[in-house]
């Protein structure tokens, strides 16, 4: 993602392709109905029915000769409170933020899947993500956590050893924080149901994902909705 920088819209929303009609073409993959990818020839799509929804699909594609061919996908969690616009959604609502965000690095408590070529932090004890408006790390990992940063306004990421056993940071609100928009949003493991506004899979689909992105592609996330009115935007 190019900071300040925003895109064109999709045709009309993150809409998903049906099944191929009897009597007519197959339908254009997704990607290729958005105005804007990202610039890589890596995407990410993170599909949920309605704004309102909980769970949803991830899909990874590759672009090969022109074309977007899906690489895998799997069964996706999202915020307890649904979607919200990536510009106008506001911290501590459990909304997951719509948009087209780049994936900075990736991080974990355990060790990086074999052949993951994304930049790897590994979770220590004194690991946090501060998500404190009044600090001068917000939205940023910090070790260890800084003074002022309060405990309660942060994550301690080795405590959440489940859902961090892997995960990609989403460049959402990241390179140029603006405060009281929200912090740690993710691409992570399920827990035991819907995220505080992260994209989960299972463990198996992100050790997948980690092995299958290639930084020199410049992947990107888009989340978006597959009926609604939400369109993606690069923020």
């Amino acid at each position: 993602m190019r900071p300040g920088v925003v895109a064109a819209l999709v045709s009309a929303s993150l809409l998903v392709p049906g099944a191929a009609p009897a009597d007519g073409p197959a339908p254009r993959p997704l990607p290729a109905l958005m105005a804007d990818t990202g610039g890589g020839t890596q995407l990410i799509t993170a599909v949920a029915p309605v704004t309102g929804s909980t769970t949803g699909r991830v899909t990874w594609w590759d672009l090969r000769d022109g074309t977007w061919v899906r690489a895998g996908s799997a069964a996706a969690r999202f915020g307890a409170g649904g979607l919200a616009d990536g510009a106008t959604r506001r911290q501590g609502t459990d909304t997951t933020p719509t948009g087209l965000y780049d994936l900075p690095y990736a991080f974990g408590t355990e060790a990086a899947p074999r052949g993951t070529a994304y930049r790897y932090r590994p979770v220590r004890q004194d690991s946090w993500w501060c998500q404190d408006n009044a600090s001068r790390s917000y939205n940023r990992w910090t070790e260890p956590r800084p003074a002022d940063c309060r405990a309660a306004e942060a994550e301690h990421l080795i405590t959440f050893p489940v859902q961090y056993a892997h995960a990609l940071v989403v460049g959402f609100n990241y390179h140029r924080p603006v405060r009281g928009r929200g912090a740690g949003i993710f691409l992570h493991v399920n827990g035991r149901g819907a995220t505080a506004g992260c994209v989960s899979v299972s463990a198996r689909a992100m050790r997948r994902i980690l092995r299958w992105a290639d930084p020199d592609a410049a992947p990107h996330i888009a989340i978006g909705t597959s009926g609604g009115a939400t369109a993606v935007t690069r923020y």
